[in-house]
């Protein structure tokens, strides 16, 4: 039997924590026996939960007893970690046992220096904290697991039944890992490559910029075919000045804010209107469908219709028969 130890730390995330335990314990062979037992262990008898304490009937001592260790995500992942536990997952590590980060769990993974000259996911909201605090490790916020073999990180906690299920199949085969996703009320099928779904904000200006009524009539006229000239003759200054001066307040280029613009405006009617792609290509200010297929694709990592699927609300659906996703 394949043991899973599930690392729970003070103020762990509740769904992190049962995430891992609902789903492999979901798990059976085709004889109906249990491939998964499921450990909760922690450093301290007892741990807070947001809304309720945690009871871990094993010790870090189990960790060196685990075919995998799970690292939930806690409140706050830039708490440094409990004296021990480092030692603990290094240690399991090095005999070779499978570990696995959910969602900013990753910075506990990391803070332990398994993580460094490797390639991790956690929450897009946290990844950029993330590269920050350990440089060493290079960081995809634009996927749903990264799978390096040994190690492996998840990004929300819906990504992480993503990536608890991709285990199970490389554990049992296919068959086990769809009875799991069964149970669950998931899809198989969610590939760790995928684009985890990311709001794409406009790069903010510092509050008081110039830039800002600038900014205003950029996002206004967005549809429009603006050349960087047009834009810099409506602020009255060169081209040259005018990059220089997005870079300062914005870090990027007018282009490329305004190309931002654009997908913000797509991903809006995307998600409240049932128009056609190539409606919405022209209504958001793309040359063609297919330059807008490729630029939203290149900005959000998934195409137009993948979107559209996945974050339309009920009340905006049309009369084609599309049961939309509720955006929450």
């Amino acid at each position: 039997m394949h043991t899973v130890a599930v690392l729970a730390l003070d103020h762990v995330i509740p769904f992190d924590l049962s995430a891992p335990i609902d789903t492999f314990n979901w798990a059976r062979l085709p004889d109906g026996r249990t491939p998964y037992r499921v450990r909760v262990c922690s450093p301290a008898e007892e741990v807070s939960a947001g809304p309720f304490t945690v009871r871990a009937p094993h010790g870090l001592d189990a960790l060196a007893e685990a075919d995998t260790i799970i690292l939930p995500g806690t409140a706050d992942p830039t708490v440094p970690l409990p004296p021990g536990v480092a030692e603990a997952v290094c240690e399991a590590a090095a005999n070779g046992t499978r570990i696995a980060s959910i969602c900013v769990g990753a910075f506990i993974f990391a803070a332990t220096g398994l993580l460094d000259g490797q390639r991790a996911t956690t929450h897009w909201i946290a990844a950029a904290d993330l590269a920050a605090m350990y440089p060493k490790v290079t960081v995809d916020p634009n996927v749903l697991y990264v799978d390096n073999g040994q190690f492996l990180t998840s990004a929300g906690a819906a990504a992480a039944m993503d990536m608890c299920l991709h285990m199970i199949r490389m554990d049992y085969g296919s068959a086990v890992a769809a009875h799991a996703a069964r149970m669950s009320v998931v899809p198989l099928e969610r590939e760790g490559g995928q684009a985890q779904f990311i709001v794409h904000t406009q790069p903010p200006a510092p509050a008081g910029a110039t830039l800002e009524p600038l900014l205003s009539w950029m996002e206004e006229n967005a549809e429009r075919d603006l050349t960087l000239d047009d834009i810099a003759a409506y602020a009255g200054t060169s081209s040259r000045t005018l990059n220089r001066r997005f870079r300062e307040q914005t870090g990027t280029t007018p282009l490329q804010w305004l190309h931002r613009a654009r997908v913000r405006r797509a991903q809006y009617l995307l998600e409240s209107t049932d128009h056609a792609v190539e409606r919405i290509a022209h209504q958001a200010g793309f040359g063609s469908p297919t330059a807008f297929r490729d630029r939203f694709k290149r900005v959000v990592g998934i195409s137009p219709q993948a979107y559209r699927r996945a974050f339309r609300t009920r009340e905006s659906a049309g009369t084609d028969g599309v049961m939309a996703t509720q955006m929450s």
